[in-house]
């Protein structure tokens, strides 16, 4: 058995390292959660969601992880029977697709070849041909974390205004939401579904939907049964500053410190910093001479890349090369690109020097996994750090 020191490198896209503020915040000893004193913190964490998804409406916050989360979206909103259009984005749509099917909703599934964000082209051409309006929801993927590609939920709104189609939009930002820019109200989205382990920087274990007037209002004339997920119910005792069931109440008070962090910082800080992050990877896998399994311009996460390995070669095999000789772990490649891709997070509570050793620790895995790259690639990122174009670096004397 190899004994490591120092700190565990987890560098994997969620669930993301939690800062120390975090975790001292949340040792707190049990209380009271009908108490007066909880529901301080209670109305404190629902006006802290409300800014970080930029939004005037309730934020409904379960004790849940995402996938939670996208089930209440659905529930609240559809019944079976119902018509959805979806994208094949990556692993995290095809597992949305899955809950859906389950509830017995009639899925267009749009298919895509997880190297780019969702066919905008089809998701037109669909809700044009859908004249008599059997589309009842638009449910997107904002960052999928198994290939590292963006789809702007933006782009999908306007496509809806311009057909003016009634179709609710609902986006899953589980790894966007605090990583990436995001306008709830702004941008028209109706359901925001997210988690706590990604960019807000805690541990796994709380769900949110963000919800507009009129997906409120589909979901009041909704009859579908429901009761843990039911907005309504929740709403209604959140004006008490408490849940209807027992609230993940540890968890609460991290998520206050986490978005405290995230205010002190500037949410705008926050988004630059994970595009600076992302821009030295990439530059660092273009001198490798690796491939991105993003290949849409202009969608690269800013909160993880998803590195392709030479045919032959064996992403899993390199990951556990990395884990076992520099205790650093990388994400795995999901479902259709097992084996074939690792994923390098950049995301939450992260800085330069994190970056540097992470790439450090990548670069001397590719030597001893004999994974053929070229080297220079840390060198490269530095330099995109430091505020320098790479390709110039060889011309400072």
């Amino acid at each position: 058995m190899t004994v490591h020191t120092g700190r565990h490198f987890l560098q994997i896209p969620g669930p993301t390292n939690v800062p120390d503020r975090v975790l001292r915040a949340m040792d707190m000893p049990t209380m009271d959660h009908r108490g007066a004193e909880f529901a301080e913190i209670g109305f404190a964490v629902m006006s802290a969601m409300q800014r970080v998804f930029r939004t005037k409406q309730p934020v409904i916050i379960y004790p849940s992880s995402g996938t939670g989360a996208w089930e209440a979206a659905i529930v609240n909103t559809l019944q079976p029977g119902d018509k959805v259009l979806m994208c094949e984005t990556g692993q995290f749509a095809v597992l949305w697709h899955g809950i859906a099917d389950k509830f017995k909703l009639d899925v267009d599934f749009i298919p895509g070849d997880w190297r780019h964000g969702a066919d905008l082209e089809q998701i037109e051409a669909r809700l044009a041909a859908d004249k008599a309006h059997k589309i009842k929801a638009v449910c997107m993927v904002h960052n999928e974390t198994s290939t590292a590609c963006v789809t702007y939920p933006l782009n999908v709104r306007k496509i809806l205004d311009t057909l003016k189609h009634p179709a609710l939009l609902m986006v899953d930002t589980i790894s966007g939401l605090g990583s990436l820019e995001y306008e709830h109200d702004a941008w028209g989205i109706d359901v925001s579904i997210a988690g706590s382990q990604k960019g807000l920087m805690l541990p796994p274990g709380l769900g949110f939907n963000a919800v507009s007037e009129k997906a409120l209002a589909v979901a009041k004339a909704n009859p579908g049964m429901r009761s843990y997920w039911d907005w309504q119910e929740v709403i209604n005792i959140n004006k008490a500053g408490t849940w209807p069931y027992t609230p993940a109440t540890n968890l609460l008070f991290g998520l206050r410190e986490a978005v405290k962090m995230l205010e002190e910082e500037g949410l705008e800080n926050v988004f630059a910093r994970h595009k600076r992050h992302s821009e030295a990877t990439r530059a660092a896998i273009k001198v490798w001479g690796l491939e991105t399994q993003c290949q849409e311009q202009g969608a690269h996460s800013p909160a993880l890349t998803a590195v392709r390995v030479p045919d032959g070669h064996d992403a899993d095999h390199f990951r556990k090369v990395v884990l076992d000789n520099f205790d650093m772990s990388l994400g795995t490649g999901l479902n259709k690109v097992k084996g074939k891709v690792f994923r390098i997070g950049h995301i939450g509570h992260f800085n330069d020097l994190m970056l540097m050793g992470t790439l450090s620790g990548v670069e001397m895995g590719l030597d001893l996994a004999k994974v053929p790259h070229r080297g220079g690639g840390v060198l490269a990122a530095m330099d995109i750090l430091k505020g320098r174009d790479p390709s110039q670096a060889s011309k400072v004397a």
